[in-house]
């Protein structure tokens, strides 16, 4: 439904009809596509806090609510009651898939979660303390070599082939960007495990020994990748749609997504709010934590506290803190910084300062203190993140390919020096 506001463009003193787009749900958003090509003006809206770059029936956020939907599903109902297959199907396809369609879907990634062995021999020209998220760029973009020339995005099948590859491919892609960097042979994928078992077995598993799934992990693990799989148009994913307006190859298209989400204000999030529980110590020095994070004139930071969308409870931070309480019971692990993050939540929830700044845990304030628990070296958070968002970075790609309006090519507002001469010129 298309409704219409009047807006007076205040240099030509006239009034013009702007049309107001309804979602389905959350605000509004006023058209102004003929703002310049009728008026000569821009709107201006850094960091894009106020505007809808696309439309997108994928994912939805209700940020003052606490609300995450996948397709129209809350993200608690799916954590409890999906797996990350069939939450990554439903992303891609709009509906939870049917036996049949679950069935044909697993079919589909065991026949594409191997990586091609000149791949395998990339790793090889990274140094190994190279940081994983370094070599999944560089891996990533480096598989458009592989499948550029036998793709044909115009075809539904060849995107989709194309999505279903980048999906598969992407668990042994991260488990062997760790398992070079210790000097251990890379597992291959066996297809006798779900998606989160096939993973864990790939990154901790020896080649001389059968590896024994723990449910326990492969659950928490799975829901880990659930919580991450998409999160409407946050910056990796703008940067995905970006790359992907111009028709650019799907795999590099990803890579730029991995890249932007290697930022410590993206997915590095949970590794900084876990070298932020490692300062803070203990229990006992949270009093003098809270206070450094209120000086204007201290750095010091309270990382995993608020967000960019939610003003209220992050959805998913209390379905995380649930599976890190269930795992560091079930390894018999006390782990100090839980101790920490608990109590740091219950004072920062009850101080004026955080309550009228909203400031409410995200998922990266336990997330951290889960992958470290399951033995995750923290440098390896981001390409957890990167493996789970690849779901939402590719249905993504996939729903862009319906749209028309071209190559995206946002304008500036130009502050730099007028027309001037260069001093030779005569």
């Amino acid at each position: 439904m298309t409704k219409y506001v009047n807006a007076v463009i205040t240099e030509e003193q006239k009034e013009s009809s702007l049309p107001i787009l309804e979602g389905t749900l959350g605000p509004h958003a006023v058209d102004i596509q003929n703002l310049y090509p009728r008026h000569n003006l821009l709107a201006f809206d850094p960091g894009f806090r106020s505007t809808a770059s696309c439309k997108s029936a994928i994912t939805f956020v209700d940020g003052d609510n606490g609300v995450l939907l996948y397709r129209g599903y809350p993200i608690e109902e799916l954590a409890e009651h999906s797996n990350f297959e069939e939450v990554t199907y439903l992303l891609m396809h709009g509906e939870l898939p049917k036996v049949d369609q679950y069935q044909e879907f697993i079919a589909l990634l065991h026949r594409h979660n191997l990586l091609h062995e000149q791949v395998m021999s990339f790793y090889r020209g990274f140094r190994r303390d190279a940081h994983p998220m370094a070599v999944m760029v560089g891996v990533v973009g480096a598989l458009s070599a592989f499948y550029h020339d036998v793709m044909d995005i115009q075809k539904q099948e060849d995107r989709m082939r194309a999505a279903i590859r980048l999906v598969a491919k992407m668990p042994m892609l991260a488990a062997a960007s760790y398992t070079y960097s210790i000097g251990r042979p890379q597992r291959y994928p066996n297809n006798k495990f779900d998606f989160s078992s096939n993973f864990l077995q790939m990154m901790f598993g020896r080649p001389s020994e059968e590896y024994v799934v723990d449910p326990v992990l492969a659950r928490a693990f799975d829901v880990i990748l659930i919580l991450h799989a998409d999160h409407e148009q946050n910056a990796s994913t703008s940067t995905v749609r970006l790359a992907a307006s111009s028709g650019a190859n799907p795999f590099a298209c990803i890579a730029a997504g991995v890249a932007s989400l290697w930022g410590p204000a993206h997915g590095g999030a949970n590794e900084a709010v876990l070298k932020m529980l490692q300062e803070i110590g203990t229990v006992e020095n949270i009093p003098k934590a809270i206070a450094r994070a209120k000086d204007k004139n201290d750095s010091f930071r309270l990382m995993g506290f608020g967000h960019r969308v939610y003003k209220n409870f992050d959805p998913r931070s209390r379905v995380i803190q649930v599976q890190a309480k269930k795992v560091l019971e079930h390894l018999g692990i006390k782990d100090p910084l839980l101790d920490v993050a608990l109590k740091l939540e219950e004072i920062a929830l009850k101080d004026s300062y955080f309550i009228e700044r909203k400031l409410y845990p995200n998922v990266d304030f336990y997330s951290g203190i889960l992958l470290r628990a399951m033995g995750f070296p923290m440098n390896f958070f981001t390409a957890i993140f990167a493996l789970a968002r690849t779901a939402g970075w590719v249905s993504h790609w996939l729903e862009l390919q319906h749209e028309s309006h071209g190559i995206d090519r946002p304008r500036q507002l130009y502050v730099g020096s007028p027309l001037r001469h260069h001093p030779k010129k005569k």
